[in-house]
C-alpha cells in the first residue's frame, strides 16, 4: 500500500490548530495539500476525526467523491468534486474541534483514503462507518494530526 502525504500551512503534525478552524472560532476548515494519490484511484474521502471524545470516536469532517486528480482545498472550502456529509455535530461540512474545558488537548486526526472504486455512506455517517467503507477499497492514504484544548 502507498502512503499519501497530507499536510497543512496551517499546522504542523501534531502541533496545536489555530482557533480560526475551531467551532468556538470561525470555524473555517482547514486548508489541507496532498501527493502520491495513485494513479488508479476512483475517488478520495477525507475524514476528520477526534477519539478522544467523550462520547466516543467523533467525526468532524467527513467529504466523498474528491476527484482523485485534486491536490488539496483551500481554507473554508470544499475538496474539489467533494459531497460533505453530515458531521457529528449534525451539521453538514466541517465542524471545527471542540473538547470539553480542561480536557487534556484532543487529536484531531485529518485521513485521506484514496479509493479503487466509490463508497457509499449514509448522510451521518460515524467514524467506524467511514473506517468500514474504506477499508473495503483503500489503495493508499495518508494523515495528519492536529491538536487542540480549550
Amino acid at each position: 500500500m502507498t502512503g499519501i502525504e497530507l499536510r497543512s500551512n496551517a499546522f504542523n503534525d501534531h502541533s496545536f490548530i489555530a482557533r480560526r478552524y475551531a467551532y468556538e472560532g470561525p470555524n473555517v476548515s482547514p486548508p489541507l495539500t496532498w501527493s502520491g494519490v495513485p494513479d488508479d484511484a476512483a475517488e478520495l474521502v477525507l475524514l476528520c476525526e477526534d477519539p478522544d471524545a467523550p462520547s466516543g470516536t467523533f467525526a468532524h469532517w467527513v467529504v466523498v467523491g474528491i476527484d482523485p486528480h485534486s491536490d488539496g482545498v483551500e481554507a473554508g472550502h470544499c475538496p474539489p468534486g467533494g459531497t460533505e456529509l453530515v458531521n457529528g455535530y449534525g451539521q453538514q461540512g466541517w465542524g471545527g474541534p471542540h473538547p470539553p474545558p480542561g480536557d487534556d488537548a484532543h487529536h484531531y486526526f485529518f485521513r485521506l483514503y484514496a479509493l479503487s472504486e466509490p463508497c457509499v455512506l449514509p448522510d451521518a455517517p460515524r467514524a467506524d462507518e467511514v473506517h468500514e467503507e474504506v477499508e473495503k477499497r483503500r489503495i493508499a492514504d495518508g494523515t495528519l494530526v492536529g491538536l487542540y484544548q480549550r
